[in-house]
């Protein structure tokens, strides 16, 4: 079969229900291959048979792709593209793969992640709170949402958890009780978080009493029992965030970086950050060294003892 879009679509089959790839995946391959797509509309002047593809249309693709967006994202609608092809070659839907020795390397610049100081993180906590103290009526759909803002605010700086296990965790995966949550990383890969702060675990559970008597299946979810999509918890973090007078960009993200970055701070063994963090490689969990580093030389430079001795 030469259709391109039928092997697209058969190919995210394979995905969802043989590989049981999450949900999100399933949305990134295909919001790229859709772009492949329309990328080879615009190549061929109509839509290929999937044999017309060869390693020179998969070198335009990359450079198309280099030349519009970011190479993080490059890569990946790359990585997608390659996958795909490589699922037309196992499959046998394909007697050459136009992937075959094309040499991929794009090297991303490296940035340090946005970390929060404990101050930063104060003020957030401190305008949220004192959000939640001035509203009168109980009762009131604001002061609900109020209290579950608290509440993801309290469990991004306590565990670390991306924002997308925050949205996915089942309310099942909860228990307040032992304090623990069950977080579906990514890969599926599960792990067990101890909540350990009794802020914390209060902030929890006063959102949980007073959410919803149905107790729907996600823990955080909004006014009509749907999951709470990752792109309200960046507009609330923003929110607070803009009230405060730091000029960094603050997102969930910038939680996870910060938990990380102070743990290694206090002196936290890296594996132990790794496995909270569900990194599957430590080289991942290394970049927080680099920021770790930058607070030691800002340390040694400005605290320093020597800095107070003085010669004649």
């Amino acid at each position: 079969m030469k259709d391109i879009k039928k092997n697209i679509s058969q190919f995210l089959f394979h995905c969802e229900y043989e590989k049981n790839l999450s949900k999100k995946t399933i949305k990134a391959y295909k919001i790229d291959l859709k772009q492949f797509l329309k990328y080879l509309h615009s190549h061929f002047g109509k839509e290929p048979e999937i044999d017309q593809i060869t390693k020179e249309t998969i070198r335009f693709f990359i450079a198309y792709l280099v030349k519009k967006y970011a190479i993080k994202s490059a890569k990946r609608k790359i990585a997608t593209t390659k996958a795909f092809f490589n699922y037309l070659e196992f499959d046998d839907k394909i007697t050459i793969n136009p992937f075959r020795k094309v040499r991929i390397r794009l090297k991303e610049p490296f940035r340090l992640p946005v970390v929060l100081d404990m101050a930063e993180v104060k003020s957030i906590f401190r305008i949220a709170y004192k959000e939640r103290a001035g509203i009168k009526n109980k009762a009131s759909y604001r002061y609900c949402s109020v209290i579950r803002d608290i509440a993801i605010l309290e469990l991004l700086f306590a565990t670390g958890i991306r924002v997308g296990e925050l949205c996915s965790l089942k309310t099942q995966n909860v228990d307040l009780i032992n304090g623990y949550i069950k977080v579906q990383g990514k890969g599926n890969k599960e792990r067990v978080i101890q909540l350990c702060n009794n802020e914390l675990l209060a902030a929890l559970a006063e959102y949980k009493c007073i959410s919803d008597s149905a107790t729907p299946a996600h823990f955080f979810h909004n006014r009509l029992n749907r999951p709470l999509s990752s792109q309200s918890v960046r507009f609330m973090i923003r929110k607070y965030a803009t009230r405060t007078k730091t000029k960094k960009k603050v997102t969930p993200h910038s939680f996870r970086h910060t938990f990380a970055t102070m743990l290694l701070e206090e002196g936290v063994d890296i594996k132990y950050i790794q496995k909270i963090l569900g990194h599957s490689s430590i080289l991942t969990t290394q970049i927080y060294t680099h920021v770790s580093n930058q607070k030691q030389k800002e340390i040694l430079a400005l605290k320093h003892p020597r800095n107070r001795l003085r010669f004649g």
